[in-house]
């Protein structure tokens, strides 16, 4: 009898999220095993008892998942796991804190596509404009845009002292340039969209963070996309399905959350799958994410 495939999913939050836990067993995973509360000092520990209980045959059908609602925290979780390993005793490592990683992949993703489809050029060179840039998938979306060359800039809807603060971390990290810029008031989102050749929407469910006045005012906006399923839209008149269609009294064309939702779906259940069928250890976040979104939506 061959042994199960064995998911091991840490958190720093009290519970595991559910969506994870579905997504995983649907992949493939026998056992989907969480730990929650998990403290950083503890990672080493908890990888290593995942790693010797196996010995190298059993690595292969062992995985670690780091999730929580912190991009930096769970990168640093991500990274921990990664050093408590050593050859011949590795498992794959997935990090996808609330789905940020996969859900910033798929939303850059169809941007990218759309962007091609105007004018046959990618996001090398463009102006992206990210608000909701204080959460995770605003941020992991900004880092992502300006690894493939755009002009990236975190809007934070509480001032500019956090998105500067997340600006900075992801220059430390990743050797990107990510600009910053407070859009607190609706006269300060305008100007923080001025001159942007894409606006993404990353803020909180159920609320609409730019209307039509400001749209209609960004004449060199090619793309909007927002990740917000909940009504109303983060962006006025874009309906969740919108996949390319003309954005109402804008220039652009706009990209739904259930557009952005259904690529996302595929790029996690196919992460889990590489996890399952890899022959060596993976070592998997959200640029594996995007190179997989990409492949998806071709």
């Amino acid at each position: 009898m061959e042994a199960p495939y064995i998911l091991h999913m840490l958190s720093p939050l009290r519970h595991v999220s559910p969506f994870d836990v579905n997504m995983a067993l649907d992949a493939g995973f026998n056992a989907v095993i969480p730990y929650t509360n998990v403290e950083m000092s503890e990672v080493r520990g908890l990888v290593q008892d995942a790693i010797f209980s196996r010995g190298p045959k059993g690595a292969k059908r062992t995985g670690v998942f780091i999730g929580g609602k912190n991009a930096i925290a769970a990168l640093d979780m991500f990274e921990a796991a990664r050093k408590a390993m050593f050859p011949p005793f590795q498992i794959s490592v997935f990090a996808d804190p609330a789905g940020s990683f996969t859900t910033a992949a798929a939303m850059v993703a169809k941007v990218e596509k759309a962007l091609k489809a105007r004018d046959g050029k990618g996001l090398a060179g463009r102006s992206v404009a990210i608000f909701g840039g204080t959460g995770v998938v605003g941020f992991a979306a900004g880092v992502i845009a300006a690894l493939d060359g755009a002009r990236a800039t975190l809007i934070g809807y509480d001032g500019a002292a956090r998105v500067k603060e997340l600006a900075a971390s992801a220059s430390d990290r990743f050797k990107v340039e990510l600009a910053h810029a407070d859009g607190s008031s609706e006269a300060l989102k305008g100007a923080a969209m001025a001159g942007a050749d894409v606006v993404l929407c990353a803020g909180r469910a159920g609320v609409q963070i730019l209307n039509a006045q400001q749209l209609s005012a960004a004449s060199s906006l090619k793309v909007a996309a927002d990740v917000n399923a909940v009504p109303p839209p983060g962006i006025e008149g874009l309906g969740a399905q919108d996949d390319g269609t003309p954005l109402k009294g804008s220039s652009a064309v706009g990209i739904g959350a259930l557009a952005i939702g259904g690529i996302k779906y595929k790029v996690e259940a196919g992460l889990f799958r590489k996890m399952i069928e890899a022959d060596k250890p993976m070592a998997l976040d959200f640029r594996d994410a995007f190179k997989l979104a990409r492949d998806l939506v071709g």
